[in-house]
């Protein structure tokens, strides 16, 4: 069954040359928001052992099973590419062009495509052609190096800073603002180099410019926001939860302080000599209490105060459940499209796409009828 997108980007068409991670993330977005998303995945199935049913970064995609390195895998993807709006691909350097779907073979059959690139390092520079991950290219721009205590290694954020921040978010602005231009008079298709290590890098912006102002000291733990500030960071509670403080302002920090009982003790908040004795006064009062009692206490209120909630605990947030920020679709609790759109709601309309599943479908959507027959697909 065809896909058929309610977002705003409902028409558009999108071939998503299957990889892993930040790539799959991206189209993911864009078929949230409306897209026809076709995914093309390998005969065998990819690098990852992620069943597929599970594989929520496939939602709301159609799938077709394409052998690149067969005799006639490059002219079905060329086909799909005639019809397609975006293209998005994630192989190091070069290897697109050496199977012969590179952006001047596709914009040789589509001048006005958009050709998304994903990567680590970007498609030039010394480190172009090497192996990387998340980690290390978070490591490299600072970002890494600003996360975790003084005392202790950087913390690793999972793979949310890199991939999915530095790279997809700055992958789908790349596309939607190039299939913008390649739909003005005189505008054309042009290729994206979306580089985790770029779009990472652009997120320290605001660092770098108290760093050069002399706000922000270039080590971890000394500093407003990572951690070093009392009244902006993580404090165990007496039954081992967490709770997360973020009353920088006047106002919300005498609200926070006076709700947590310390009002009278607490240290002058500006001076950053007493912050050693204003965290210890702030660390033992919660430990007076259970992360419930507390989240009571400072819920509703202007303290800047939350629990920290585990991934299967966030869904039933009180918050969260009345805007419905996470659903369930196909037995899987997962995070609702974002953002939201007064006029073209988006919505998860399909499961994962299970590889080859889609076949006939696309065939006959995107009138590519030498599509359902080709060697190593399912129909």
């Amino acid at each position: 069954m065809a896909v058929t997108g309610n977002g705003p980007l409902a028409g558009v068409r999108v071939v998503e040359l299957a990889g892993i991670g930040p790539g799959p993330f991206a189209a993911m977005l864009l078929a949230d928001l409306g897209a026809d998303v076709v995914r093309v995945d390998r005969p065998g199935g990819g690098a990852l052992a992620v069943d597929p049913a599970f594989d929520v970064t496939n939602r709301n995609k159609r799938s077709v099973l394409v052998d690149l390195k067969s005799a006639e895998g490059p002219a079905r993807v060329l086909e799909l590419v005639e019809r397609a709006d975006v293209l998005i691909e994630g192989f190091r350097p070069g290897v697109a062009e050496r199977l012969g779907v590179g952006p001047a073979d596709c914009h040789a059959r589509n001048p006005a495509l958009v050709y998304g690139r994903m990567t680590g390092w970007g498609q030039d520079g010394p480190l172009a052609h090497t192996a990387g991950h998340d980690i290390a290219y978070i490591a490299v721009t600072g970002a890494l190096g600003m996360i975790g205590p003084p005392d202790g290694p950087p913390a690793v954020p999972a793979n949310l800073v890199g991939d999915y921040a530095g790279g997809s978010l700055y992958l789908v602005i790349g596309i939607l603002a190039a299939l913008h231009h390649a739909r003005t008079p005189g505008g054309a298709g042009q290729v994206v180099d979306a580089a985790i290590v770029d779009g990472t890098a652009h997120l320290t912006a605001m660092i770098h410019g108290m760093l050069a102002a002399g706000g922000w000291q270039d080590r971890r733990g000394a500093n407003l926001l990572d951690g070093g500030c009392p009244f902006y960071g993580t404090y165990e509670t007496s039954d081992g939860g967490y709770m997360a403080v973020g009353a920088l302002e006047q106002q919300f920090y005498d609200t926070f302080v006076d709700l947590l009982g310390i009002g009278e003790q607490a240290p002058a908040r500006k001076d950053p000599a007493r912050w050693g004795a204003l965290r210890e006064a702030v660390a033992a009062r919660f430990k007076s209490r259970t992360r419930e009692e507390w989240t009571a206490l400072f819920e509703g209120t202007d303290a800047c105060v939350a629990p920290v909630l585990s991934l299967r605990e966030a869904p039933a947030h009180p918050h969260l459940a009345a805007r419905a920020t996470f659903t369930d679709f196909g037995g899987i609790t997962q995070p609702a499209p974002a953002p939201r759109f007064s006029a073209t709601p988006a919505a998860v309309t399909s499961a994962p796409a299970r590889p080859g599943a889609d076949t006939e479908s696309v065939a006959r959507d995107w009138d590519v009828p030498a599509l359902a027959g080709t060697d190593g697909q399912e129909a």
